[in-house]
């Protein structure tokens, strides 16, 4: 059976899919048709059905619970790991009334959490993350939240951090920041969303069993990022959650769904997401 899987080019869903999408590992009769693509355009896929497995953000989980199930690995939930609200010098604060800022997708989890600390912003420009550091420098909006890479290289960029947006999530809710999951088509049935668990967890593992081992798969992907670069950004996202989220990092899921009912009254959150 051939799968479409898709996740992102970001140093982090690289370093974890390597073994598997690069015959590194036994993957008995599953074959994987693989496409890379920033986070926010896989949402909208998601939404779609389009893929069979893909890497999402949890802000978009909800609303694609009917036809994915959640997987308990691959995915990216930790503490001190969450998106950046970062502005020119000179910025005190950020007025939501009145002030413009650019976010990576409507449906990503920065979203969320931007919307948690700033339930009233009324001015949001949706861009592709990596296009938002340079919005912010250049003026065109006053502040933008900021993703991946983007935590180690906005301040050589001339950019300052106003708020740590996963900081303010944590303080709020105690819970770590689940940012971005993998999801399997329900209609793949439990037997083959587990057999694609089992190999996503057996690909993380590979890959940390040889870190820090950045390997040449991560380093053709990784957008203008040197190999400390990298090795900082897998040292932030990949951890015990990726390997297996466990009862907490469920827990913190479950969290984060609450927030999202909260935030969308009235919309319906979809079913039980887990495997």
């Amino acid at each position: 059976m051939t799968l479409t899987l898709g996740f992102s080019p970001c140093p982090n869903d690289t370093f974890i899919f390597d073994a598997l999408v690069n015959g590194k590992l036994d993957t008995g009769g599953l074959r994987f048709d693989v496409v890379l693509e920033d986070v926010q355009t896989l949402n909208e896929w998601a939404l779609e059905g389009r893929l069979d497995v893909s890497k999402i953000s949890y802000g978009v989980l909800p609303r694609v619970a009917r036809e994915y199930v959640l997987l308990a690995s691959g995915g990216a939930l930790g503490q001190g790991v969450g998106p950046l609200l970062v502005a020119r010098p000179g910025l005190d604060a950020f007025r939501p009334d009145s002030m413009t800022v650019a976010i990576p997708g409507r449906d990503t989890t920065a979203h969320l959490l931007f919307s948690l600390a700033y339930p009233d912003a009324a001015r949001k420009q949706f861009r592709v993350f990596s296009e938002i550091e340079a919005a912010v420098a250049s003026g065109s909006v006053d502040a933008g939240v900021i993703i991946h890479e983007g935590r180690f290289t906005y301040a050589s960029k001339g950019l300052v951090k106003l708020v740590d947006l996963g900081e303010h999530w944590e303080e709020r809710t105690r819970a770590p920041i689940p940012l971005g999951g993998i999801v399997a088509r329900r209609g793949l049935g439990p037997a083959v969303a587990r057999d694609v668990e089992r190999l996503v967890r057996a690909s993380a593992e590979h890959a940390r069993a040889a870190y820090p081992l950045i390997t040449g798969y991560v380093k053709r992907h990784a957008q203008e990022m040197d190999e400390r670069v990298m090795r900082q950004h897998v040292d932030l996202y990949v951890n015990d959650f990726s390997v297996d989220l466990g009862e907490r990092g469920r827990a913190a899921v479950r969290t984060l769904l609450e927030v999202w009912a909260r935030q969308n009254p009235g919309v319906a959150v979809g079913p039980d997401p887990f495997l």
